[in-house]
């Protein structure tokens, strides 16, 4: 990476629009609660007079309609119902499989239930950092209250001078490169006091330019955002030990600007031929040849700051580091991502986009950053001369 001190643009962008999540009305009253493979409705009631009339004709469970056991058939009915609601609970809490995949950004079918942000923490107690956690990410990064810290080092990234590879997925949430085991990337330096794994490199981006990045700026959004997501393999095994673990894990975030030219490494990503083998969930396709430091702005400034995955469980694990220059797509490439899939082809078409969690209060959580105000406002992105500096007890090293 190199020096450089320009500073983050803000231009053309706009306030993020938030859809409100679905009422409780719009639910199914039998078992709103549960993923729809996991439940069953037994018996449809429709209106008529009170009795088995009420009931739809045929079987229900298994057990056919007699006229002649209108009660026994009336208590069969709600023992099933009860048996079907215990079922719905139990495979709730004991199927973290179905809960790992249980949510979504937003709304996934017009009418149907699938834990949007604001629900994640209801709906499954080891979420509840997601509803109550008072270090959360994504943040809105006022500029203004940012503190110098000149004890920061500048990142160092260690790719062996090898180039990598990896395998590019549709998750139905984001686009995700996993990198191959036998290709090692770690990061140090920054706010790091351990060696971090490269893990994966994550994409957010919006269905509009103004919109997209997790992370704001001054309360403004950038059309998307990269986030490369590193494990500290020096105290832990993966990552899914370190994501449930102190000092666990360091997530770099670089913001996407729509231009007439792209960044080398987010090319190779975007281009027609790559991208179109990832059009639909679950489909993936293997990169090679891969020079991470190329996906990297030029620039050496960054803010940094304590917070979780943005993700369920939202562990508060996470140190973020968000680089002080955007990279750039083209608007192609950007149309590209936006007709991908959450879906397989045999459902109904769903964009990817606007795969971003709302920004998350402070808290009183320091922002650091290594941008030196005192330089007249050469880093600085408000192009201010601040003295404001954070020194930790200079006198006593003297």
């Amino acid at each position: 990476m190199k020096g450089d001190t320009e500073d983050a643009s803000q231009e053309d962008l706009g306030q993020q629009e938030r859809k409100p999540p679905p009422s409780a009305a719009s639910l199914s009253p039998a078992c709103w609660h549960c993923p729809a493979e996991t439940c069953r409705v037994w018996g449809e009631l429709a209106p008529g007079r009170p009795g088995i009339e009420t009931l739809r004709t045929g079987s229900v469970g298994g057990c056919t309609w007699h006229e002649n056991r209108r009660m026994e058939i009336v208590w069969e009915v709600l023992f099933l119902l009860q048996a079907n609601f215990i079922v719905c609970i139990s495979a709730q809490q004991n199927s973290p499989k179905i809960h790992e995949g249980w949510w979504a950004y937003k709304e996934v079918v017009q009418g149907s239930f699938v834990p949007v942000p604001s629900f994640w923490g209801l709906v499954n107690s080891a979420w509840n950092l997601c509803s109550v956690g008072k270090r959360q990410s994504p943040v809105n990064i006022e500029t203004s209250h940012m503190i110098f810290d000149p004890f920061l080092t500048p990142l160092r990234i260690n790719t062996g001078g090898r180039k990598v590879s990896g395998t590019m997925y549709n998750t139905g949430r984001h686009v995700s490169l996993r990198l191959d085991k036998e290709h090692l990337v770690n990061i140090s330096g920054g706010p790091m006091t351990y060696s971090h794994r490269l893990e994966e490199i994550r994409l957010h981006f919006g269905s509009e330019d103004s919109q997209g990045s997790e992370h704001l700026l001054n309360g403004q959004a950038f059309s998307g955002e990269v986030q490369l997501i590193h494990y500290n393999h020096e105290l832990y095994t993966n990552v899914t030990e370190a994501a449930k673990s102190p000092n666990g894990l360091v997530v770099v975030s670089i913001f996407m600007k729509v231009s007439e030219s792209s960044n080398p490494f987010l090319n190779r990503m975007l281009n027609r031929d790559t991208i179109t083998r990832i059009t639909y969930k679950n489909d993936a396709y293997l990169l090679q040849g891969l020079n991470i430091e190329e996906l990297y702005p030029e620039t050496s400034s960054f803010i940094t700051y304590d917070g979780s995955m943005t993700i369920p469980p939202c562990y508060e694990t996470a140190s973020w580091i968000i680089m002080n220059k955007p990279v750039y797509i083209t608007r192609m490439q950007m149309h590209s991502l936006r007709l991908l899939s959450q879906n397989q082809p045999s459902q109904i078409f769903l964009s990817m986009s606007d795969n971003f969690r709302p920004v998350q209060p402070l808290n009183n959580r320091c922002i650091r950053t290594n941008i030196n105000f005192s330089l007249q406002g050469k880093d600085c992105p408000n192009n201010r001369a601040q003295k404001l500096q954070y020194r930790v007890n200079e006198w006593l090293l003297k």
